[in-house]
C-alpha cells in the first residue's frame, strides 16, 4: 500500500464547486491541507480561481481568498490531479428520476471516469446522500478493479448557507469497511470536527435518509394542519401559537410553508424505495408538501377571481435568504398560477434568474401577492394589495 506521505496533495473534492463540496474544500484548506477541487463546470471553476464565490455562503468569500493566497487550494476542470490526493471526497449522490426511483447512473459514471487516476493507498469518501448499499457497491467495484482503496461514507449534515460554522459545531457521522480507513477519516475530519458518531456504512446511509425524511414529514404535518384550519375558515397562525406557547412538547413543531430543496423529497423517496414502497408516511408527506402550491391557489380562488388578476410571487429560492432555486416549489406555484391568472410576475432579490421581475415592478403591477419564500427583506415592505402568506411571517 502506498504511504500517506507519497501523496503530494491531501484532499481532492470531486464535484467540489457546488453547495456541498466548495464549503468543505474551503474548510480543509483553512485547516492547512492542500486541497484540489475537481468540477466540470467551466464557469464555476473560473469564478473560484478568480476568488469569486459562485453562490452565497456565510463566511466563504474570506476563506476562499485566504485559501488561494496561501496556495492551499487548486481548481481543475479535469481529473488528473486526483491521483495525487490521499483523500478523495465524492460529492455525487443518488438522485431520483422522473418516476421518483433512485438512479445510480451518476455515481457509476463518476467512478468510471476517475478510475484511471485512482491509486492504491487512497481513501474514497462518499459525502452526498446515497441509496443504502451504494457504499458497499463502490468498495466492491474498486476491489474488482484491483485497487487497494478504502471506501468511507461520511455524510454532510449541515444547513446550506451555514456550512462553515456547522462543520465545527455538529457531530460528524463516520463509517467505513476497514478499521484503517475509519481511523484515517477520523484524523481527517478531526482537524475541525468536535465529535464523531461511528456506524457501519449502511447504518450511516439510512441515518442520513431518515434524518431528512423525518424533517420532511414534520413539515408535512404543519402543512396538513394549515390546510385543515383554512378549509374551515380558521386562523392557523393563532392555532399554532396556542400549540406552541409555553408548551414544551410542541416547541419543535415547524410552521407551514414550502418544503423544498434538493434533498428532502429526494431522500424521502429513496427511503420509500428502500422499504419496497411500504413507507406510507413518506408518500403521504410528498402528497401534502408537493400539493401545497395548488392548495394555496385553490384557497385564493375562493376569495378572488384570479382570471382577471396580475399575481406576483415573492421569493423563488427554495428557502429564506438563499440564492438557491433548486427544486423550489415557488416555480411549481408559478405553473399553477399561469393556468388561473391573467398574468404572473415573479421576483427574488437573491436568485440569479433573468426571467424574474424587480420587486418594485411587481409591487406596482400586481393585484395580488403570494409569498413563496419569506425572505427577511420582505418584512419591511408596505403592501397595497392583498397578500397570501402561508408562513404568516411577512403579512
Amino acid at each position: 500500500m502506498r504511504e500517506a506521505g507519497a501523496f503530494p496533495r491531501a484532499v481532492g473534492v470531486i464535484g467540489g464547486g457546488g453547495h456541498v463540496g466548495l464549503p468543505l474544500a474551503l474548510t480543509f484548506a483553512e485547516a492547512g491541507l492542500r486541497t484540489v477541487i475537481y468540477d466540470t463546470n467551466r464557469d464555476t471553476v473560473e469564478k473560484i480561481r478568480s476568488g469569486i464565490m459562485p453562490f452565497a455562503e456565510e463566511g466563504a468569500p474570506e476563506l476562499l481568498r485566504r485559501a488561494l493566497d496561501r496556495n492551499l487550494l487548486e481548481v481543475s476542470e479535469t481529473s488528473e490531479l486526483m491521483s495525487q490526493c490521499r483523500f478523495l471526497v465524492l460529492i455525487i449522490g443518488t438522485p431520483v428520476d422522473q418516476h421518483l426511483t433512485p438512479s445510480f447512473t451518476a455515481i457509476r459514471r463518476v467512478v468510471e471516469s476517475c478510475a484511471v487516476h485512482l491509486r492504491d493507498g487512497q481513501v474514497l469518501i462518499l459525502r452526498s446522500t446515497v441509496f443504502p448499499g451504494i457504499s458497499a457497491h463502490v468498495q466492491k467495484d474498486l476491489e474488482a478493479r484491483g485497487l487497494d482503496i478504502g471506501v468511507a461514507f461520511c455524510p454532510e449534515r449541515v444547513a446550506e448557507g451555514k456550512s462553515l460554522r456547522e462543520f465545527r459545531e455538529l457531530p460528524q457521522i463516520v463509517s467505513a469497511f476497514r478499521p484503517k480507513t475509519l481511523e484515517a477519516v477520523r484524523d481527517l475530519f478531526g482537524r475541525f470536527t468536535p465529535e464523531f458518531i461511528e456506524m457501519t456504512p449502511m447504518e450511516a446511509e439510512l441515518c442520513k435518509l431518515m434524518t431528512n425524511a423525518s424533517r420532511y414529514i414534520q413539515f408535512a404535518i404543519a402543512n396538513q394542519f394549515y390546510t385543515i384550519a383554512r378549509d374551515h375558515g380558521l386562523n392557523f397562525d393563532r392555532i399554532l401559537y396556542g400549540c406552541r406557547h409555553n408548551y414544551p412538547r410542541m416547541a419543535g413543531m415547524p410552521g407551514p410553508g414550502f418544503a423544498a430543496g434538493p434533498c428532502l423529497l429526494k431522500d424521502t423517496m429513496q427511503l420509500a424505495a428502500f422499504s419496497q414502497n411500504s413507507f406510507l408516511l413518506g408518500h403521504s408527506a410528498m402528497l401534502v408538501n408537493e400539493g401545497l402550491p395548488g392548495k394555496l391557489v385553490e384557497l385564493a380562488k375562493r376569495e378572488v377571481d384570479l382570471s382577471t388578476k396580475t399575481t406576483g410571487i415573492l421569493g423563488m429560492a427554495f428557502k429564506p435568504n438563499s440564492d438557491d432555486p433548486r427544486s423550489s416549489l415557488s416555480y411549481k406555484l408559478r405553473k399553477v398560477l399561469l393556468l388561473e391568472c391573467r398574468r404572473v410576475l415573479c421576483t427574488d432579490p437573491f436568485v440569479p434568474d433573468p426571467d424574474l421581475t424587480p420587486l418594485a415592478e411587481v409591487l406596482e403591477q400586481a393585484d395580488l401577492l403570494v409569498v413563496g419564500i419569506p425572505h427577511d427583506c420582505y418584512r419591511n415592505v408596505t403592501f397595497r394589495q392583498p397578500v397570501v402568506d402561508v408562513t404568516a411571517t411577512i403579512h
